[in-house]
């Protein structure tokens, strides 16, 4: 039996379900009556585009598990269970997998730009002051952060004329 609009003798296609303070309350609503309520109403994704996401992310995954590193013998694959690459050719071997992973872990950089050794001197200090610096200021720009670009882009100068 089709839900019927608790506003209007439409059928229901809007169904809500609340709880406040430990108190359900259910709202079976027709478009038009949820529309009235300020509920909006996202169309729906077609299954086969849903079927076709799918599928199209268990190739990826099947394509990323069949890459092996060729001197320590590890899988990709297993390189997610554990979190732990197996030698320094992984990163060669699994580079373009694991990208993503490296720049979101370092804020958007994909080369290493953690920590110098304080032997190393100034100037690599200041590089790597530069490339955070200019990072920031990408993100700032594409999240349209004006005045924080614009103080960015300062400190970048300041740094580049000292």
């Amino acid at each position: 039996m089709k839900q019927k609009c608790d506003k209007c003798d439409r059928p229901a296609t809007v169904h809500l379900t609340e709880i406040v303070d430990g108190q359900k309350t259910e709202k079976h609503l027709c478009e038009v009556c949820a529309s009235a309520e300020g509920i909006t109403v996202q169309p729906s994704i077609p299954i086969s585009q849903l079927l076709e996401d799918f599928v199209m992310q268990s190739q990826q995954a099947k394509q990323l598990g069949d890459l092996t590193c060729d001197h320590c013998g590890m899988t990709f694959l297993e390189f997610r269970q554990h979190g732990l690459l197996g030698c320094s050719h992984d990163y060669e071997a699994f580079g373009e997998a694991l990208e993503p992973l490296l720049a979101r872990a370092q804020e958007g950089a994909v080369t290493h730009v953690g920590k110098v050794p304080s032997r190393a001197g100034g100037e690599e200090v200041r590089q790597n002051r530069l490339l955070q610096l200019r990072s920031r200021l990408q993100k700032a720009i594409r999240a349209e952060a004006y005045e924080e670009a614009a103080r960015l882009r300062d400190q970048i100068q300041e740094l580049e004329g000292s």
